[in-house]
């Protein structure tokens, strides 16, 4: 099933209204249309609304979780964080309203690695949103801090939102322009 699949939810399952941020309760025997699955999440109409699911509720949409990109479980590095390693897991996380990852998005302004004596490292992210007033900053910001938190090596994980500079579509790579047509 791909996109742009209708479904009836199986069950009541917790959503996000995009794009204020409201959590919401989606009933059992409510029809949806699965408009993308990416980052570990859904993003579905509903009615006239965008809502996201989270990935733990694929079963709701008689769905699985799809497989996420990057190493394998088993062959995760051992020893210290890479920087690399951790842009590749931000690479992950999407706004639910777009289809482009937020580092092609160009909404990661900086990340720093810090060791830390006797207990792995400290990862700093410094991030914008493509609009201040987005309603769902707080919950990609969250996802970030919980994806870049689970992997190896981190044990700690921070993620600041800032405005300035703003962010505007320069900032994002030839692919996601590609891939939003606007190129």
């Amino acid at each position: 099933m791909g996109p742009d699949s209708s479904v009836v939810l199986t069950r009541d399952c917790e959503a996000v209204l995009i794009p204020t941020g409201e959590k919401c309760l989606l009933s059992a025997g409510a029809s949806v249309i699965v408009a993308q699955t990416l980052g570990g999440s859904f993003t579905v109409e509903v009615g006239a609304r965008l809502a996201r699911i989270d990935g733990r509720d694929a079963d709701a949409l008689g769905l699985t979780l799809p497989a996420s990109p990057g190493p394998d479980a088993g062959s995760e590095p051992q020893g210290p964080v890479t920087e690399a390693r951790v842009w590749e897991e931000l690479k992950t996380c999407y706004d639910p309203e777009i289809p482009v990852n937020i580092v092609d998005l160009g909404l990661v302004y900086s990340l720093r690695i810090e060791p830390q004596p006797d207990r792995g490292s400290r990862v700093e992210v410094r991030m914008t949103l493509t609009a201040p007033g987005c309603g769902m900053g707080a919950m990609i910001a969250d996802d970030v801090q919980r994806k870049v938190s689970a992997l190896p090596g981190v044990a700690e994980a921070s993620v600041e939102l800032v405005f300035d500079p703003p962010w505007n579509q320069g900032m994002m790579t030839d692919a996601a322009r590609l891939e939003l047509g606007l190129m």
